[in-house]
């Protein structure tokens, strides 16, 4: 599969679609679902143009990921949840993935459910 450009998180970035942000930095932008399945839900991208978890480890470079990763826990801090929270990031087809560029969901604000493992 290649990566398409036209997906929604690719023209969010490009600022062609309106989003709710949260922060950002050269390596990663974090916003709002438009659809929270919490009463926090945010989704967290990288900048470059990766298609899931497995392409971004791979291909991405050391800053990249440890830029992502430190997005997110600055996300968590600005959010103040530390108390709580679970990551989600859908890979592929049969993994639940609907949008073809690597995210992840940050869910809080509420206990939340036990997950299917």
């Amino acid at each position: 599969m290649t990566y398409d450009s036209d997906n929604i998180f690719a023209r969010i970035l490009r600022g062609e679609i309106a989003c709710e942000k949260i922060s950002e930095d050269e390596y990663y932008l974090a916003f709002h679902d438009r659809y929270p399945k919490a009463p926090v839900h945010v989704l967290i991208i990288p900048k470059g143009p990766y298609l899931d978890a497995f392409d971004f480890h791979h291909r991405a470079s050391s800053l990249e990921i440890v830029g992502f990763y430190k997005g997110l826990n600055a996300v968590i801090e600005k959010l103040q949840i530390s108390e709580g929270y679970r990551l989600i990031a859908n890979s592929g087809h049969h993994g639940g993935q609907e949008v073809p560029h690597y995210h992840v969901h940050l869910l809080a604000g509420r206990k939340l459910e036990k997950s299917i493992v």
